[in-house]
């Protein structure tokens, strides 16, 4: 007995009406999405970078459409990016400077917005074992121009000093060369590294070194308290010194960027930068908060 064939099961045709408006609907979807989500580039400052990483983690932990990427290089990197139109935001440690905003102006139209995003005490650093506690601003500028080139001129031991500066790109270099060395050159010899990170660990390492950089950098040396003159108290770079000025060599720190992308979600990380939540990240990095009538 053979079976009966099974039966022929039917095979219409798909509804290409409402296959269509499902794909539509996918599209539109994906667009809304895409046109939702940020991409925020900074670049610069290797002083802010650590400060600028921490306030992208944070944010893009509240605002998961929010991508944020953080790379350093020296505020004049940064600058560059900006001239270039390859970053939205520039990190920098100094203000920029005339040509450089000539050359913005020439790139897109328009001056670059200036947004103050912290107080810094740039600080001075020299290893743990030194017994020297307190330099006056010219013994400073004596000492990076290699003017005074043993330490028992300044109290310390008969030891040559050591000098460690950063690249002529960082904005720390520009604003310690102008407001420290009176525009004078560092000392031929003194060893130029990457970032402030990299001068703490060698002065931290060498017994005779100095080396300067941002407050936030402090850990594994010491900082010197500075001396605006002979005559004047020795200030320690606290953050109640910086905020009332009275520390020798302190800075603010800054954000640039092309005034015709400073809108929607940059805009608006700007802004959160600059209020109580990044404002307590400064804090907590080592940095010294903005004081409220400089946050608008």
């Amino acid at each position: 007995c053979i079976p009966p064939a099974p039966p022929k099961l039917s095979n219409p045709k798909p509804d290409m009406k409402n296959l269509k408006s499902i794909t539509v609907l996918a599209a539109a979807l994906a667009f809304s999405a895409s046109a939702h989500a940020a991409n925020i580039t900074v670049k610069g400052s290797d002083t802010l970078v650590v400060l600028a990483q921490k306030w992208a983690e944070a944010y893009m932990g509240k605002n998961a459409d929010t991508k944020i990427q953080v790379t350093g290089g020296g505020s004049g990197v940064g600058f560059a990016a900006l001239q270039n139109k390859t970053t939205d935001l520039a990190n920098a440690s100094r203000k920029i400077k005339p040509a450089e905003i000539t050359t913005c102006i020439k790139a897109f139209g328009k001056r670059p917005t200036e947004y103050k995003v912290c107080l810094d005490g740039l600080s001075v650093f020299v290893s743990a074992d030194n017994p020297v506690k307190e330099l006056t601003v010219a013994q400073l500028a004596d000492i990076f121009t290699g003017k005074i080139k043993n330490w028992k001129d300044v109290g310390g031991a008969d030891a040559p000093i050591t000098v460690y500066s950063r690249e002529n790109s960082s904005g720390t270099y520009e604003f310690f060369k102008e407001n420290v060395l009176q525009g004078k050159d560092f000392a031929s010899g003194a060893q130029t590294m990457p970032g402030t990170a990299a001068v703490l660990q060698a002065v931290a390492k060498d017994k005779n070194g100095i080396g300067y950089g941002g407050a936030a950098y402090g850990a594994g040396a010491k900082h010197l308290a500075v001396k605006k003159d002979d005559a004047s108290p020795a200030i320690e770079p606290t953050e109640e010194n910086v905020v009332k000025g009275t520390y020798p060599i302190w800075r603010y720190l800054y954000v640039y960027v092309n005034p015709a992308l400073d809108k929607g979600d940059i805009a608006k990380y700007l802004t959160w930068i600059r209020g109580d939540e990044g404002q307590k990240i400064v804090k907590d990095v080592g940095y010294f908060p903005l004081p409220k009538n400089l946050r608008e």
